[in-house]
């Protein structure tokens, strides 16, 4: 089968390399659309230690089931399918308490680092055991159900918050993640919700799709939102970068017995405003990858609540990806989410 392998660092090359075959409790897709995601991007370089060549990345795909294994059931060839990024044992501690994005044994797909290697969804097929595996409605398109495991990373953070009815929020930073972070809040009733970035174009976006202002982090950022909260600041503040100047930026935002909610983690670590968050009693809740969210986020993209093909800059087939990982490398301005046609 074809596959999008990374070679070397900064090198991509599409080449015939043996399909997979499932083992017992695993099914082949045959993959129709997968996502480069921003992890790929950061980690085609070696910066992350998380793509170590060789290794076929991806992990935000859709497909129809191939072939089954011999003890699958409940699932048949031809099924339209998306799946989890993380593939969770299910039999630790924490998958039996039904928190399966923190397995101890945990996999994710198009991941290759010190503990594992896992080849992902950059080809014409992939295997993932069956206890990952979600049907699509019939109305969605494999590239918006590409998107789901972005969206589900959103719901998560958004439920991981301790929200109330009508609670105003602040987004930081809204790329791609904060937009959907956005998106959910207003879809869960959230009431007065601030994005704040340092694009224009991006804060733009977010007004657009559900937030009631976009501010810049300038020297009158935490004035406006005290002004647009009732003098307090906002109840919950979601940091979705993960830098020390951004989540100050979220700190500031919030009034006293506000929640922090860190969704992005850029830098593996940062200064945090410690004085600040314990005398204002701020609460700090991190929220990694998702946990049974896909459901939910496949029914928010099939009644229309959230938009996700307004983000899709561009769809391209598989042979074109190792382009398009470099213009998403250079950050390309426009350049949102593009997804790859095997």
């Amino acid at each position: 089968m074809k596959a999008l392998v990374l070679k070397e660092y900064n090198h991509f090359v599409i080449e015939d390399v043996p399909a997979p075959v499932p083992a017992d409790d695993e099914v082949l897709v045959e993959v129709k659309a997968c996502g480069i995601c921003g992890s790929d991007v950061h980690g085609m370089d070696g910066s992350t230690g998380r793509r170590k060549p060789p290794i076929i990345m991806g992990h935000e795909a859709a497909g129809v089931i191939a072939e089954t294994g011999h003890a699958v059931q409940g699932w048949k060839k031809g099924e339209r399918i998306t799946f989890d990024s993380t593939i969770y044992c299910g039999q630790c501690w924490h998958c039996k308490r039904g928190e399966i994005n923190l397995c101890d044994n945990r996999r994710v797909l198009g991941v290759s680092c010190d503990e594992y290697r896992q080849h992902g969804a950059f080809a014409r097929y992939v295997v993932v055991p069956q206890r990952i595996l979600y049907r699509l409605p019939e109305t969605l398109r494999f590239e918006q159900a590409a998107m789901v495991e972005a969206l589900s990373i959103a719901v998560h953070a958004v439920n991981r918050t301790p929200r109330k009815d009508a609670d105003s929020a602040v987004v930081v930073g809204v790329g791609m993640i904060g937009l959907l972070v956005v998106q959910v809040l207003r879809s869960v009733g959230c009431g007065i919700i601030v994005a704040v970035d340092i694009d224009q174009k991006k804060l733009d976006l977010a007004c657009k799709h559900g937030a009631d202002i976009g501010v810049k982090p300038d020297t009158d950022f935490v004035q406006t939102i005290i002004r647009k909260t009732g003098g307090r600041g906002c109840d919950h503040a979601f940091e979705v970068v993960g830098m020390s100047q951004t989540i100050l930026t979220a700190v500031q935002s919030l009034r006293k017995g506000g929640s922090l909610t860190l969704v992005g983690n850029l830098s593996p670590k940062v200064e945090m405003p410690l004085q600040t968050i314990v005398t204002r009693e701020i609460s700090i809740f991190g929220s990694c990858a998702s946990c049974g969210e896909y459901p939910a986020c496949l029914d928010l993209i099939a009644s229309g609540r959230v938009d996700v093909d307004m983000m899709i800059s561009k769809i391209a087939p598989l042979t074109e990806g190792a382009e398009w990982f470099a213009r998403l490398y250079r950050k390309e301005a426009g350049l949102m989410k593009v997804i790859l046609t095997p």
